[in-house]
């Protein structure tokens, strides 16, 4: 087999990057089973992409820090002839919010990946929770290397069991010299001699064994604390030399600096193997339990070294049976008593370093190598049956979250819907608006229609009364309301009012009582006279949605109808005006809410069967689809700088009304042409919303219930506002519908061809 290895790499100064290099040749050994080409894509902590003079291994490089290069590496590796991935994670060496750009990349392969995780956090962020999941759900393997950091993975991000494989850290396949050249050297030579090894910052608690040295030389003064490493890259970036420096002149104060040596370097494994088999004990004083995984720890105990820590969670498990002694956090006293202890004893001293020796000969690189090659054979084994499975239907019902009003019901109180949220809280300052306030009640009847959700049912007069308390003696509405129900407006925008007659019609159509319909209908034809004043194509397009659901109910009522083609009119002009060889749409620019416009002119065509609202429906429809499914996902046109005729689109920030409007057209395309690859698209932009987009990244919050506000260049907008929030589950619904129209196609039709359309 040929892998792809995704890591930091040597000569880059980094655990994981010499993590990385010993399992490639650990896997490697095995030259049976795996080919000498396979290579490595490494990632630079610079734009530099010539860094660092990379072996011929690195066959491609990955600036941390650029988008793209994640995507380009992705195409790399799919179009060369490896059969599966590993990855190293650890959120600090992948660019965007916790390492996010990496998503993109793994979404995007067509191996199987296999992942290991250097990092699994008992008290996670979100996004830091969010893309372990994810990466959990593109990988066909998590490989992790401690029995708590399972429990982590199952307990706490909900990653199941058998995804996990424990596999413990690697360690060099080496035996002490009998002539250690280390020996030698003035630091050890005729000294008694505590090393530490590793990249130095404040969290390794260093200063933990320098104050425990009084007591130590006390008794041993013949004692030296031998620190091996460079300073972290990033803390030398941040403070310089500081924590270094800060050590020397603490020695100094306790009258210890002649007992302290430094060694500013860093070294061959071979190298650090002979520090570690001269050392007579080895001191890892971190000064927090959050250490899943320790690679100087697993080193030390595989090279027979006597090992104190203190206990953190790796130390817990691979010092136990007595491989190692424990002290307490900061616990100097207890630290030097420790080390006294063992000075003054050679047995104990002997069998500690022994225990450690024997249980580290099943940690080496050779053995863990063969593990991982059994690893990688299932897990190529597993794609290959997963890839012959083809008997999928298009929506997965399974994959969805189970419907739920929590967020809704928490932004909702007696006047109306809250406008905003800080996270899921809702941000009563921001006070109530229109829009949301008619969005909301197209929810509570969908929901009441679908789920029969009593909640639904006791919210939908609440939005329909703030509708009510919005409308001006001439029909027109406000839009903004504050928090003390103070009007913030004299009139509101064509926007808002469109959505508004939306929602009117959406209840006059599908009201549960008669009292809401005639309540709703009352509403309404108070507004007619405001529909020829209507200017602006979005306002328009959301008005025509609202016409279109009254004449159903209302189907004899030539009035509206006039209105309703009327209305079409400018809409079919704008797209006359506009369209080229080149561009298909309504304007110069793609903007926001882009789908309502051919979604206005689907609902015209159901209604009036006009055929050039169809014709012009369907063709700015698969412009649209060209602009932002081409990609094999929903990538909308975003908010920052949207799509000019002749430009590039905006990526970011992308909004989850836009999401919605999509969904609700393709819905609406397929209700007309019965067409299967509408349900295909509308299930792939309702994705969107739960991870399928440009990060890989879901919007939707599974503890909250609500829906970020956006996706932006480094991650989700963490503010679940009304607006998205009502976008999701207005989609999440009408795909539910879809569903529906899934199953009974597929019972209207025959199975195998079915299952053909579906895959073509």
């Amino acid at each position: 087999m040929k892998i792809a290895y995704i890591s930091t790499y040597p000569p880059r100064e980094c655990g994981i990057a010499t993590f990385n290099h010993n399992l490639l040749r650990a896997i490697g050994y095995n030259k049976t089973a795996v080919s000498e080409d396979s290579y490595v894509v490494a990632l630079n902590d610079s734009e530099d992409l010539d860094q660092y003079e990379y072996p011929k291994e690195v066959q491609y490089k990955i600036r941390q820090e650029n988008q793209k290069d994640y995507i380009r590496a992705a195409d790399y590796i799919n179009t060369s002839l490896v059969d599966a991935c590993i990855m190293e994670h650890e959120f600090g060496i992948y660019g965007g919010e916790n390492g996010v750009y990496i998503l993109p990349l793994i979404a995007r392969l067509q191996k199987p990946l296999v992942t290991i995780l250097h990092t699994i956090l008992k008290d996670p962020s979100y996004m830091q929770l969010t893309i372990i999941r994810e990466i959990a759900k593109y990988s066909s393997r998590i490989v992790v290397m401690s029995h708590r950091a399972v429990g982590f993975l199952t307990s706490i991000y909900g990653i199941p069991f058998n995804k996990i494989q424990l596999i413990e850290h690697g360690v060099p396949d080496l035996e002490a010299k009998a002539d250690n050249p280390v020996k030698e050297s003035l630091a050890f030579k005729g000294k008694k001699v505590l090393f530490t090894f590793g990249l130095i910052s404040r969290n390794k608690g260093l200063e933990t064994v320098i104050e425990a040295l009084p007591k130590i030389v006390a008794k041993n003064p013949d004692v030296m604390y031998v620190i091996l490493g460079t300073t972290h890259p990033g803390v030398i970036r941040n403070s310089g030399e500081e924590y270094r420096e800060s050590l020397k002149k603490l020695a100094k104060q306790l009258h210890v600096e002649d007992n302290l040596t430094f060694i500013n370097k860093f070294v061959s494994e071979e190298q650090l193997f002979d520090y570690l088999t001269a050392c007579d004990m080895y001191i890892t004083p971190y000064l927090n339990e959050a250490q899943i995984t320790s690679g100087t720890l697993s080193y030390a105990v595989g090279a027979g070294a006597a090992v104190i820590s203190t206990p953190y969670w790796h130390a817990q498990e691979l010092l136990s049976d007595n491989r190692g002694r424990l002290f307490d956090f900061k616990d100097t006293d207890t630290l030097a008593d420790i080390v006294n202890e063992l000075f003054a004893d050679e047995n104990k001293l002997a069998s500690l370093k022994s225990n450690a020796y024997e249980y580290g000969l099943h940690l080496r690189w050779p053995n863990t190598g063969q593990v991982f090659v059994d690893v990688l054979d299932e897990a190529i084994y597993k794609s290959l049956a997963e890839k012959e499975d083809n008997n999928k239907q298009i929506i997965d019902p399974d994959a969805m979250p189970s419907f739920s009003m929590a967020h809704i019901k928490r932004l909702t109180d007696d006047t109306g819907i809250v406008q905003h949220a800080k996270y899921g809280i809702p941000n009563l300052k921001e006070g109530y608006c229109l829009d949301d306030n008619s969005r909301a009640l197209i929810l509570a009847i969908l929901a009441y229609q679908q789920t029969k959700s009593k909640v639904a049912l006791e919210l939908l007069p609440i939005y329909l009364s703030y509708i009510q308390y919005m409308q001006c003696d001439d029909g027109n509405f406000r839009n903004f309301l504050s928090f003390t129900r103070e009007y913030l407006d004299e009139v509101g925008t064509e926007d808002s009012f469109g959505r508004t007659i939306w929602a009117l019609g959406y209840l006059i159509n599908n009201a549960p009582n008669n009292s809401y319909r005639e309540f709703a209908r009352e509403l309404f034809n108070k507004s007619i006279p405001h529909f020829k004043a209507l200017k602006h194509l979005r306002g328009i397009a959301n008005t025509m949605i609202g016409l279109s659901n009254y004449l159903k109910a209302n189907p004899n009522d030539e009035h509206v109808k006039h209105e309703f083609d009327t209305l079409a009119i400018p809409l079919k002009q704008a797209y006359h005006n506009h369209k080229n060889g080149r561009w298909h749409w309504f304007e110069e620019k793609m903007t926001y809410d882009n789908a309502l416009l051919p979604l206005a002119l689907l609902c015209h065509y159901q209604v009036s069967k006009d055929a050039e609202s169809f014709d012009i429906a369907l063709e700015s429809m698969e412009f649209m689809s060209q602009k932002t499914l081409i990609q094999g996902y929903l990538n909308p046109v975003g908010n920052n700088g949207w799509l000019y005729e002749g430009g590039e689109m905006a990526i970011y920030d992308q909004q989850a009304i836009e999401t919605m409007a999509m969904v609700l057209m393709y819905f609406k395309a397929y209700e007309i042409t019965h067409d299967l690859v509408y349900i295909k698209q509308m299930y792939l932009c309702y994705q969107w919303f739960l991870g399928e987009n440009s990060l890989k990244v879901p919007l939707y919050d599974h503890e909250t219930k609500g829906c970020g506000d956006g996706l932006q260049p480094h991650g989700v907008n963490r503010n679940q506002g009304a607006e998205s929030t009502l976008a999701y589950w207005i989609s999440h619904l009408i795909v539910l519908k879809g569903l529906e129209f899934e199953y009974e196609y597929v019972r209207n039709n025959d199975l195998a061809d079915v299952k053909k359309e579906i895959l073509n």
